[in-house]
């Protein structure tokens, strides 16, 4: 693909992401450090380095790259996976790694470690940037309370974010249901297959695919309906199950799904 094709679809994809050319939160929370890029929900932080010490690059396993953006967060790994995958195919970008520390802020579930490759240090930048501006979309189905949290999470096109972190087809849709205690998402998964025809791509329990983390978690995909029709019927029975625990769980910012 020559760089013009390529840039023209990246533009495509901006101009559907409603993507601003500037940045999201630069100045504002300004530390006087060039690695610093931003921040935002889930105690999420963006950063790049221009050029990693060669010390580091083979150890940290970066490959070709020497540029990096890194995407870290406490709080949610599915809402920063979903952004850095719309970031990702926004700009002239790789994923190196994501990894899923348990985290949460002592909660059921993970925190979020992304590293994002690139030929140039401005590319790595704007795929950082693009991550903390869209990334609040992606906490719009997760929903909390005290006894635990949900969250869901679907796409129409998955990219290289989600294959590298779930196993995602490329250009398929892909949905996710996600709930701490584990208890409520193995039947939430249940809930999700049955209720449209759709494909498990990956099961994850507290001893098998997560940090030991108090969930479950299903992917799967299919028909882009059927996805997401799948996804629907598990919200509704997850945020009865949730509040059977304590108060009804509630989202922070507009669901999307």
């Amino acid at each position: 693909m020559d760089q013009q094709l390529i840039e023209k679809v990246m533009k495509q994809v901006s101009d559907e992401l409603g993507i601003k050319k500037e940045t999201t939160r630069p100045a504002a929370n300004g530390i006087g450090m060039t690695e610093f890029v931003g921040t935002a929900i889930g105690d999420t932080i963006g950063l790049v380095i221009a050029s990693v010490d060669p010390m580091l690059a083979d150890v940290m396993k970066l490959g070709k790259y020497r540029s990096v953006g890194i995407i870290g967060g406490r709080v949610g790994a599915g809402p920063q996976i979903w952004a850095v995958d719309e970031a990702v195919k926004a700009t002239n970008t790789e994923i190196i790694s994501v990894e899923l520390p348990r985290d949460t802020k002592g909660g059921a579930g993970h925190g979020s470690l992304i590293y994002i490759g690139a030929e140039d240090v401005s590319d790595a930048k704007r795929a950082v940037e693009i991550a903390l501006q869209v990334l609040p979309k992606y906490f719009g189905d997760v929903y909390s309370n005290d006894a635990g949290h949900l969250e869901f999470q679907y796409t129409a096109r998955a990219s290289y974010c989600l294959e590298k972190a779930l196993g995602a087809p490329v250009g398929k849709a892909f949905g996710m249901t996600c709930a701490g205690p584990a208890a409520i998402g193995t039947v939430l998964a249940d809930i999700a297959v049955k209720a449209a025809n759709v494909e498990v791509v990956g099961y994850s329990s507290p001893a098998s695919g997560t940090s030991f983390s108090n969930e479950v978690i299903l992917t799967f995909t299919g028909d882009s309906g059927a996805v997401r029709q799948a996804v629907q019927a598990a919200i509704e029975a997850g945020k009865k199950m949730l509040g059977a625990l304590g108060d009804e769980p509630k989202t922070s910012e507009t669901p999307y799904i």
